[in-house]
C-alpha cells in the first residue's frame, strides 16, 4: 500500500516537474525553428555572390535557390510520421547533427554540384526538424490554453526568422565571404544538440503497427513532383513544357495511389480519418488559401519597390519590416484573441483584414506613399499571422497525439504547397495583366515589347539597349504597365481571401479545452529524479 502511494506521488512530482520546464522546452524549439527559417531565406542576398565565385549555369542556379525547400516539402511527412514512430526527440537531434554537417558542406563548396548537394542534406535536416518541433509542443503543453500560447511564441520566431535572414546575409556579405551565411549554423547546432538531449522530452505515438516504409516513400515522391512542377510554374516555364506536366501528373497519381493505399491499411502512415473532422480539414484548407493569396503578393511587393519605386534591396528589406513586426504582435496575443473569440471568429476576421489590407494597397502608384504602405503592411502582416495562428492552433488540437507528428507534417506540407501554387497562379494573373500594356509602343519593335512583356526587369534593360525616345516610352509604358498588372493581382489575392474567409466559418465558434493534465510528457531529468525517489 505504502509502495502503491509513494509511486502515485513520484508520478504527481514527475508531471509538475514536467510542467515546470515545459517553457525551457518551448525555447530550445523556437532555437530550432529560427535556424530552418532563417537558412530558408538567407540565400537569397548570397546569390550574386556566389554566381560570381562558383560559376553556375542557370539550371545550376535555379537547383541552388530550389533545392532546400523542394527537398524540405517533399519530405515532411516521411519524417513526421517517422517521429510518431521511432520518437520525436530522436528524430529533431538526428536533423540538428545533420542540418550542422550539411551547413559546413555548403560553405566550404568550391562548385555549384556540391553545394546543391549540401542545400539538399539542409533540406532533409529541415524536414526533421519542422514537424518535430510542433509536434513535441503539441505533447510537452496538453492544455490547449497553454499550447496556444506557446503556438503564438513559435509562429512569431518563425516570422522573425524569415525576416532576419536576408538582413543576417547581407550583414555577413559585407563583412565576409559568401559560404558565412552557412557557416553560422554550426556553433548554433553545436549547442543545440546537447542542450536538446538534456531537457527535451522524448514522446511518441502508441507505436501499434509497422512503420508504412513503401507509404512514405511514395508520399515523398509524390510531393516531390508536386512542388517541382508547381516551382516550374512559378518560374515562368510553359503550362505544357514535359519538364512541367511530367512531375504534376507523375505527382498527383502517386499522391492519389498513397491515399489509396492509406485507406485499404490497418494501421496507416497517416489517419485520414482525421480529415473528416471539419475543424482539421477545414484549418488545412485555410493554410493553403492564405499562403496561396499571399506569397505570390511578396515577391511581386518587392520587385515594385526595387524596380517601380528605385530602392535599394536594404530600403526594401527595412520597408517590409512593419509586416513582420505586425505578425510577432499578433503571435503573441493569438493565445488571448482565440479565448475570446473562438477559432471561427478569429480565422474569418484574419482573412477579412488582410484582405482590406491588401484592396488598401491598391491606391499604390508610381510614386512613393510611405504611410499607405505602413498601414496596409501592419494591417496585413497583423491578420495573415491572426489567420495563420487560428488555423494551426485548430489543426494540431484535432489531431490525436499519437499522430502529431504526422498533424504537423500535413500542416508545413499545406503551407509549402500553398506558397509554390500561389506564386504560380498570382504571377500568371501578373504576367497575363502586365504583357498587353506593351503592345504598340510609340517607335518600340514587337520584338522589343515582346521581350520587355516577359517580365518588368528584362523591359528596363530592353529599353537600355533602345535608348533615347523609344527607350524612355518603353520604360514608362512598363511601369504603368507592371503598376496596372499589380493592382489586378491584389484584387485576385483580395478575392482569395474573402473565399477562405467563408471556408473558416466551419470552424468551431468557441475554443473548446481539455483537461490540463492529460497526455503530459515528462522531461529527462525530471523523469531520472523522480525514478529514484520511487526506488526509495
Amino acid at each position: 500500500m505504502s509502495g502503491t502511494t509513494t509511486a502515485a506521488a513520484a508520478l504527481r512530482r514527475r508531471a509538475a516537474g514536467a510542467g515546470a520546464n515545459r517553457w525551457v522546452v518551448l525555447v530550445v524549439l523556437c532555437v530550432s525553428l529560427l535556424l530552418v527559417a532563417v537558412d530558408a531565406t538567407v540565400l537569397h542576398v548570397a546569390v550574386p555572390a556566389v554566381t560570381e565565385d562558383l560559376r553556375p549555369g542557370g539550371i545550376e542556379l535555379l537547383w541552388i535557390v530550389d533545392v532546400y525547400p523542394l527537398v524540405c516539402a517533399s519530405l515532411l511527412i516521411l519524417f513526421g510520421t517517422l517521429g510518431d514512430r521511432v520518437g520525436r526527440r530522436r528524430v529533431l537531434l538526428l536533423g540538428y547533427a545533420l542540418f550542422g554537417v550539411a551547413s559546413g558542406m555548403a560553405a566550404l563548396a568550391d562548385n555549384a554540384q556540391v553545394l546543391i548537394a549540401a542545400r539538399a542534406l539542409l533540406g532533409v535536416g529541415g524536414a526533421m526538424i519542422m514537424p518535430a518541433t510542433l509536434s513535441i509542443l503539441r505533447q510537452v503543453f496538453p492544455d490547449r490554453r497553454e499550447r496556444a500560447l506557446a503556438i503564438g511564441i513559435w509562429s512569431a520566431v518563425a516570422a522573425v526568422g524569415a525576416a532576419v535572414g536576408p538582413l543576417l546575409g547581407g550583414f555577413l556579405l559585407e563583412h565576409f565571404w559568401w559560404g558565412s551565411v552557412f557557416l553560422v549554423n554550426i556553433p548554433l547546432m553545436l549547442v543545440s544538440l546537447p542542450v536538446g538531449r538534456l531537457l527535451l522530452p522524448e514522446s511518441k505515438g502508441d507505436g501499434t503497427g509497422p512503420w508504412d516504409v513503401v507509404g512514405a516513400l511514395m508520399a515523398a515522391a509524390g510531393l516531390f513532383g508536386m512542388v517541382l512542377g508547381v516551382k516550374r510554374l512559378g518560374g515562368g516555364e510553359p503550362v505544357w513544357s514535359m519538364f512541367t506536366v511530367l512531375p504534376l501528373v507523375l505527382g498527383a497519381a502517386l499522391l492519389v495511389a498513397f491515399v489509396r493505399r492509406q485507406r485499404r491499411r490497418a494501421y496507416p502512415l497517416v489517419d485520414l480519418k482525421m480529415f473528416a473532422r471539419p475543424a482539421f480539414s477545414t484549418s488545412v484548407g485555410c493554410i493553403v488559401l492564405a499562403m496561396l493569396a499571399l506569397v505570390g503578393l511578396e515577391l511581386i511587393a518587392a520587385q515594385y519597390l526595387q524596380l517601380v519605386l528605385g530602392l535599394s534591396p536594404l530600403e526594401t528589406g527595412l520597408r517590409l519590416l512593419p509586416l513582420t513586426f505586425a505578425a510577432m504582435a499578433a503571435g503573441l496575443a493569438g493565445a488571448r484573441m482565440l479565448r475570446r473569440f473562438g477559432p471561427r471568429r478569429m480565422v474569418s476576421v484574419g482573412f477579412c483584414l488582410t484582405a482590406f489590407a491588401v484592396v488598401l494597397l491598391t491606391a499604390l502608384g508610381r510614386t512613393d506613399d510611405c504611410a499607405l504602405m505602413l498601414a496596409a503592411f501592419v494591417l496585413l502582416g497583423f491578420g495573415l499571422e491572426t489567420t495563420l495562428f487560428g488555423a494551426y492552433e485548430s489543426m494540431l488540437s484535432e489531431a490525436p497525439q499519437e499522430q502529431a507528428g504526422g498533424a504537423a507534417a500535413i500542416g508545413e506540407t499545406s503551407y509549402q504547397l500553398g506558397a509554390g501554387i500561389g506564386i504560380a497562379l498570382l504571377g500568371s494573373v501578373m504576367n497575363a495583366a502586365y504583357a498587353p500594356g506593351l503592345s504598340g509602343v510609340p517607335g518600340v519593335p514587337a520584338s522589343a515589347s515582346s521581350s520587355a512583356g516577359h517580365s518588368l526587369g528584362e523591359a528596363y534593360e530592353v529599353a537600355a539597349q533602345l535608348g533615347g525616345s523609344a527607350g524612355a516610352a518603353l520604360r514608362h509604358a512598363a511601369r504603368d504597365a507592371f503598376v496596372h498588372g499589380l493592382h489586378v493581382t491584389l484584387l485576385v489575392s483580395a478575392g482569395l481571401l474573402l473565399l477562405g474567409a467563408v471556408m473558416a466559418l466551419r470552424l468551431p465558434r468557441t475554443m473548446q479545452c481539455e483537461e490540463a493534465g492529460a497526455g503530459a510528457v515528462e522531461v529527462p531529468a525530471q523523469r531520472d529524479a523522480a525514478e529514484s525517489r520511487v526506488s526509495v
